[in-house]
């Protein structure tokens, strides 16, 4: 018995000894699922509100975080005055954050804030999140850049969601400066987001100058998420800081209904 124990002592220590990293100060790794995905506030290109169907589009994706664009938190009839951050939560078992670009006071007393912008989804439990609004011209459009902080296994994951301004490339010029002067050096980091502008554009330029777009590392064909019966744009991005290796990348093509854009997922190795 006695001698049975201590065989099964000693496999077990080169058992611990094989998965134990060979250096301490070796990085520790993981593979994490991005999703980006401009909802339209879960309105489909059928005109229908349907909040359960993008919710099943996110959950057949597999993704471990997503980020989100044109998501309503009590915001009109037009989505049922319905919390969509905290609805798609509870349907994904997902932890959420929101970041109000807009916010108005309520219809009445006692009723939530009138809130709209974008909204971060994992798997993972988040930390630590903020949001800050961009640069904004008059008459356009409040943006922001929403941030959070994923403990993804033990590794601080910092994850970056945006939706720049759709009608001025001035403010987009001046969002993507300050993006990436509010990232700077964080890392592992992703952002994601719906930026307006296509690969050629130099806001685009901006970003491509501080962080990798994933879609020409490791995408294949035009990457066009834009509109999504028909697309011929790409203008939805995730991009990896350093120490963030993108695997590959692919538009979701599945579901083209459920918003007017496709869905952009990136899989990527995290090295911290």
């Amino acid at each position: 018995m006695r001698r049975t124990l201590a065989i099964v002592l000693m496999l077990s220590g080169i058992l611990l000894t094989s998965v134990a990293p060979a250096n301490a100060s070796e990085p520790r790794q993981r593979v994490l699922s991005v999703l980006s995905f401009n909802i339209h506030h879960a309105q489909g290109t059928d005109d229908v509100l349907d909040l359960a169907r993008v919710a099943g589009v996110i959950r057949d994706s597999g993704a471990d975080v997503v980020g989100l664009q044109e998501v309503d938190r009590h915001y009109s009839a037009r989505s049922e005055w319905a919390d969509q951050a905290a609805e798609l939560a509870r349907m994904l078992g997902y932890h959420v954050v929101f970041g109000a670009n807009i916010d108005r006071d309520p219809p009445a007393a006692g009723s939530p804030r009138i809130q709209y912008g974008t909204a971060i989804l994992s798997r993972y439990p988040i930390t630590a999140w903020d949001n800050t609004h961009l640069f904004r011209s008059p008459n356009q459009e409040q943006r922001g850049l929403l941030h959070a902080v994923l403990d993804v296994r033990g590794v601080a994951v910092h994850v970056y969601d945006t939706h720049l301004a759709a009608s001025s490339q001035v403010d987009r010029l001046e969002q993507t400066r300050q993006i990436t002067e509010l990232i700077g050096d964080t890392t592992p980091a992703v952002l994601v987001g719906d930026l307006n502008a296509l690969p050629e554009a130099p806001e685009i330029a901006t970003l491509n100058a501080a962080f990798t777009d994933t879609w020409p590392v490791s995408g294949k064909g035009a990457g066009a998420t834009y509109p999504a019966e028909a697309p011929d744009r790409r203008i939805d991005y995730i991009y990896a800081s350093r120490s963030v290796q993108p695997l590959v990348t692919r538009v979701l093509d599945g579901a083209p209904v459920a918003s007017d854009h496709l869905p952009l997922m990136s899989r990527v190795l995290v090295r911290h």
